[in-house]
């Protein structure tokens, strides 16, 4: 089974401050053109997206120099409401780690991920994490979470919908659109169960 995971883009959430996404039809058959033919323009942050470490940091990685890796294999998809403490970021990925999952962590919920959680999370092997919000530590100061999570290595995948996704080992795929020199990109994330599931037995590191 395949369960969709990402917002659509003209209706997405938007980050206080960031640009919506906009459209154009340029072309369309029913005024007489050739082809439908659409113009658009977002933030690379709009919606379902990835922060590449280059976002808060000048000599970070930017989204083309990520590789595939950290966006593609199996994850583990924990339930929280509110703020992530220390002691909880452990129980996920206890649990996590239990499941062959340890490497990929998306969090349900409206749950902010704190200072505490974050020392945690980078002190782990983490690829990726993500988050239901449009920003994965408080929105009104993101900068300090973002800096230990992006800083230890760690890809962000932010504004996934995971409102009727029960916990569990999935396999994720959120490949971000290879935008050269940028600090995000809009991505299609999904989760696989099942058949999706025989193609990630073993992590891919």
């Amino acid at each position: 089974m395949i369960i969709d995971i990402s917002q659509e883009v003209f209706s997405c959430q938007v980050y206080p401050g960031d640009p919506a996404p906009e459209k154009k039809e340029l072309q369309r058959i029913d005024r007489g053109d050739v082809c439908n033919l659409t113009h658009f323009s977002m933030c690379a942050h709009n919606g379902t997206h990835v922060d590449a470490p280059f976002h808060f940091m000048q000599d970070g990685k930017t989204v083309d120099q990520m590789g595939l890796t950290p966006y593609v294999g199996p994850c583990w998809v924990a339930r929280h409401e509110g703020n992530v403490t220390g002691a909880d970021a452990e129980e996920m990925l206890k649990n996590a780690r239990q499941a062959g999952a340890s490497r990929r962590l998306l969090i349900a919920g409206k749950a902010t991920v704190t200072e505490d959680a974050a020392r945690v999370f980078s002190g782990e092997e983490l690829l990726l994490l993500g988050n239901e919000s449009q920003t994965v530590g408080p929105e009104n100061a993101p900068k300090a979470v973002h800096l230990m999570l992006l800083g230890a290595g760690i890809t962000l995948l932010e504004g996934v919908v995971l409102a009727d996704v029960e916990p569990g080992r999935y396999f994720l795929s959120a490949a971000p659109l290879n935008l050269g020199g940028c600090d995000g990109a809009p991505c299609r994330a999904y989760l696989m169960t099942e058949q999706g599931e025989r193609y990630a037995e073993t992590e891919t590191i």
